[in-house]
């Protein structure tokens, strides 16, 4: 008895052990998906410095996510947050639901080159352009298995930090000051995201990040309108519209 007992419990500690190592390793798992996917789909380097699996608490926490500027550009990045929270709901069956999807004060650069091109716009064109047809046919993750379906139900984003820089575009007769701004965007929400059926775990980041781009190209080309019908008469303005197109359509 005393043996069949100790037998026992070695079992249930090698159980123990293999899930706990398991949870442990599945910070690791997503931090590499979110590097691997995110890279491919972006066409540019994607870093995480870790993420955090609070199983108990139902939360998973993305720290200092960045995304580098695609080739081109400065050498600034692109996108950078401190930290990604996600409240998690079920999680038993799939597809798997997200509650809520938090992001504070992350920074953005809206930078245009001396040919009226935009990095956030390269950047979205690379994310149409890479992802998969249909969400209902995800591509193999880095380990073959498919990536679970996930929905979430809502993203709120808040005190976006978004920097426009025109620097290098050549506004001809338009002379201006600065060509360098800065300003905080409103909280929005993004909604809901993978409705109804759920869409693959590795492609959740990129619609975010795909949502967010949307709202910062247009705020960052309403900010540039107001600046420069500011600093320029209308018909000024006329002349220089082809050359700030890519800025201002």
């Amino acid at each position: 008895m005393k043996k069949a007992l100790i037998i026992i419990a070695l079992i249930l500690g090698i159980v123990v052990a293999g899930v706990w190592y398991v949870i442990n390793g599945a910070g690791g798992i997503i931090k590499t998906q979110i590097e691997h996917q995110g890279g491919k789909y972006l066409g540019t380097q994607v870093s995480v410095f870790n993420v955090e699996l609070a199983l108990s608490e139902g939360r998973l926490t993305i720290n200092d996510l960045d995304i580098k500027n695609p080739e081109g550009f400065s050498d600034e990045d692109a996108f950078s947050i401190d930290a990604i929270t996600l409240d998690l709901g079920t999680i038993t069956s799939e597809p798997y639901t997200v509650q809520t999807v938090s992001i504070t004060a992350p920074e953005m650069l809206y930078e245009i080159d001396a040919n009226g091109q935009g990095n956030l716009i390269v950047l979205k064109n690379n994310i149409q352009k890479n992802l998969p047809a249909s969400s209902s046919e995800p591509e193999p993750v880095a380990s073959d298995t498919p990536s679970p379906l996930v929905i979430v139900e809502n993203v709120t984003v808040s005190d976006l930090q978004l920097k426009l820089n025109f620097e290098n575009l050549d506004t001809g007769d338009l002379e201006l000051d600065t060509k360098a701004y800065e300003l905080t965007l409103p909280t929005f929400n993004a909604g809901s995201i993978g409705k109804p059926d759920g869409i693959p775990a590795d492609q959740v980041g990129l619609a975010i990040v795909n949502t967010m781009l949307d709202n910062a190209i247009a705020e960052a080309k309403k900010e540039a309108k107001n600046v420069l019908k500011d600093k320029a008469k209308d018909k000024l303005l006329e002349k220089a519209s082809d050359k700030l197109k890519g800025l201002l359509n």
